[in-house]
């Protein structure tokens, strides 16, 4: 059997662009000779469409196109991701289907059975499980069709296992003669690696070979890394889509190992992620351009180097906003950073609007005390004044705060927070100096004294990041083991972490819960990101009630 492969980057929604992209993947495929093309999950309507599909006219429109698809295929078979309804008298309304088209019709229908309702998946909010899967036969070869978390199930090598039931088992038992799985498996750091070892341990354990297309791109927080992968019955992949990228191909069902292609160093993973989902995020939204804060700092200087990458130099803008708390040499860096990235620069002193708050404030408090009240009122200076470049320009405004500060509420709510995207918030801050150097890999783009001085809000005198936190190095640890690892205070004091530093550091994360809820999108490339797939209360006491027991 000959298969062809499109890893597209739908858009959620957009229900006749996704077709077209489906369209034409599948005459590549023709074009090509293929037996099968094979495209990611829910294709049609992208993934994930969410309350979209309680939206009648849409599960309509995109009942339609499925059968539009169907009704253009001829001797090379098409397999597609779209809903389907529920026929049944009960349950949910609908299906996450793999639909198998040839000569112009539905020919098989395959129903996901393991929907993933945990972190930022949610499937079973809309979606009725399949029941029992089933083979298909594709050019004389017996196939096995599922769909994305069908093949997470494996225990042995997750470490974990969610689901009692097991599709590839079932498939396997029914004589298999190849694994089709279509997806659209989310990226976080390191787990292009996992999914490999996963899908290795299925295909030797069961001496079935595999094929693996996922979407790639970002919708919304979600990005999808694509790296769809072919893998031999003996375990070995030899075939790698690139990844964070869109591709069509003819792939091999054996050849040799490609698996030293597979392995990307965690910055370089981060920072083409970011890349694509930045783009995305800008011109799926029906955005063209970006504003960007310059501080002269890391993170400012990280994130204006990314959009350039993601958007090209003409769509980005910089503005320096200094204040007499700013010093000559960010101000320098500032500018150095717009001069290496081409973009257009605009320097806008606040120290003048700042001293007009600073007559307000002494008139509502009655003193002339300086605190993290005139210090705010500084952020939120600079952010008033890119929003108003926004609202003249079109412009999307980007923020440039990082995961650490997040994390303890080292931000200011509508300041520094302000934005249509915090590109950074899920990125801790020692990892944005591993991407900054990525970024400088050939030649010089962010200024040495961005990355090698110490880390400054520079709201009041001679101020420094460690004023108020501890040493990044030390604060990631915790938080990692914290938000990634559910570490609790003992667990993570057990590490070596000082038991009092720990408490204080949970408190915070804890009590700013507040303020991460009203922080803009972020771009997830961690297993555990601030966003939907970390349901928190905000109103709640569990750390801070004091311990005694109810007799």
């Amino acid at each position: 059997m000959k298969i062809f492969i499109g890893q597209l980057n739908p858009t959620v929604g957009a229900l006749s662009t996704n077709a077209e992209l489906i369209r034409n993947a599948y005459e590549q495929g023709v074009r090509a000779g293929a037996d099968l093309v094979m495209v990611t999950e829910l294709a049609v309507t992208g993934y994930p469409p969410r309350d979209l599909l309680d939206r009648e006219v849409f599960v309509n429109k995109a009942l339609q196109v499925r059968d539009s698809l169907a009704k253009m295929t001829g001797k090379t078979a098409l397999l597609f991701g779209c809903i389907t309804r529920n026929e049944t008298w009960c349950g949910k309304p609908l299906h996450n289907t793999a639909i198998l088209a040839q000569n112009g019709r539905v020919a098989f229908q395959q129903h996901k059975v393991l929907l993933p309702t945990y972190d930022v998946f949610d499937e079973l909010r809309y979606f009725e499980p399949g029941r029992a899967p089933g083979i298909v036969d594709i050019a004389g070869t017996r196939a096995a069709i599922s769909i994305c978390e069908d093949f997470w199930f494996n225990d042995e090598v997750l470490g974990t296992k969610l689901y009692c039931d097991n599709p590839v088992d079932q498939l396997a038992r029914q004589g298999a003669q190849i694994f089709l799985n279509i997806s659209a498996s989310p990226f976080n750091s390191g787990k292009r690696k996992s999914r490999y070892e996963l899908f290795s341990d299925i295909a030797r354990r069961y001496q079935i070979p595999l094929v693996y297309v996922n979407q790639v791109g970002g919708n919304d927080e979600l990005l999808f890394d694509g790296s769809s992968i072919v893998i031999n019955a003996r375990g070995e992949t030899i075939f790698c889509a690139p990844a964070f990228e869109e591709h069509h191909a003819v792939v091999p069902l054996d050849g040799p190992s490609c698996e030293s292609v597979l392995a990307l160093e965690e910055s370089e993973e981060i920072g083409r992620g970011l890349i694509l989902g930045l783009r995305d995020y800008i011109r799926k939204c029906g955005f063209k351009d970006v504003v960007v804060g310059l501080s002269g700092g890391i993170d400012s200087a990280v994130t204006a180097a990314l959009a350039v990458e993601a958007l090209g130099k003409e769509h980005v803008t910089g503005i320096a906003m200094p204040s007499q708390f700013s010093s000559r040499g960010s101000l320098d860096d500032a500018c150095a950073l717009a001069r290496n990235l081409g973009v257009a620069m605009h320097v806008v002193p606040i120290e003048s609007v700042y001293k007009q708050y600073e007559q307000s404030l002494a008139i509502l408090f009655n003193d002339n005390k300086f605190d993290i009240a005139n210090e705010n009122v500084q952020a939120r200076i600079r952010g008033n004044i890119l929003m108003a470049w926004s609202n003249r320009t079109g412009a999307m405004v980007v923020s440039t705060g990082n995961k650490s500060e997040m994390a303890v509420g080292y931000c200011t709510l509508y300041g520094d927070m302000a934005g249509g995207l915090a590109l950074l918030g899920d990125v801790y801050k020692t990892t944005i100096y591993r991407v900054a150097a990525w970024i400088n890999r050939k030649s010089e783009v962010i200024p040495r004294s961005s990355i090698t001085k110490p880390p400054s809000a520079e709201l009041r005198p001679n101020q420094t990041d460690q004023d108020s936190l501890p040493p990044y190095e030390m604060l990631d640890g915790i938080l990692r083991l914290y938000i990634e690892d559910w570490y609790e205070v003992d667990e993570i004091a057990a590490k070596g972490y000082d038991r009092a530093l720990v408490e204080k550091i949970l408190r915070l994360v804890d009590s700013n819960e507040f303020k991460r809820r009203q922080a803009a999108p972020t771009i997830r490339v961690s297993s555990k990101a601030f966003g939907s797939g970390r349901q928190m209360p905000i109103a709640q006491r569990w750390r801070r009630e004091p311990a005694r027991f109810v007799k």
